[in-house]
């Protein structure tokens, strides 16, 4: 009986106290299925393609890259699936073993590694903030130029401007 089968027989209750459901691939496809998503769905957001995300659901390591690309992989599909991305990053490294990188020493520990991996958050404040304070400098600016004289009446193409200057 695959795993489909298996998902499909048993209630999900039973099927996450299969001793596979720790596994990275299971659990990944199992939230898959849950959201409704199918391959092509995780496909285009994921910008990989549908054999490898079934290769990473099916666990097929041979087929998929190794090292920090297959965990930010894991970490940007578990991200899409709205997941914990530290949680099934774990579950990877418990799986098929910590991952190394020449870019990080030695002598730090996991807990840093992974830390450094995150990207930072983004704001909450209101984007346009910063736009809207140059925009309104701007405009003081402007209107500052035209009482003062600096701009010349050749440049001002709107009548309602130069009645302003005068």
């Amino acid at each position: 009986m695959n795993t489909k089968e298996a998902l499909n027989s048993h209630d999900s209750e039973e099927f996450a106290n299969a001793p596979d459901s720790q596994s990275v691939g299971s659990t990944l496809k199992r939230l898959r299925e849950a959201k409704g998503y199918t391959l092509a769905d995780a496909s285009m957001r994921l910008k990989f393609s549908q054999r490898q995300i079934s290769a990473l659901e099916n666990e097929e390591w041979n087929h998929l890259p190794s090292g920090m690309p297959l965990r930010g992989f894991v970490r940007n599909y578990a991200r899409y699936l709205d997941a914990d991305p530290d949680a099934v990053v774990t579950m990877l490294d418990q799986q098929i073993g910590e991952v190394s990188t020449a870019l990080v020493p030695s002598n730090r520990s996991t807990a840093l590694v992974a830390a450094d991996l995150n990207a930072p958050e983004e704001s909450s404040g209101w984007p346009w903030g910063w736009l809207l304070i140059i925009l309104v400098f701007l405009l003081v600016a402007i209107f500052y130029a035209l009482d003062s004289g600096w701009i010349p009446d050749s440049w001002l193409v709107f009548e309602w401007l130069k009645e302003l200057k005068s």
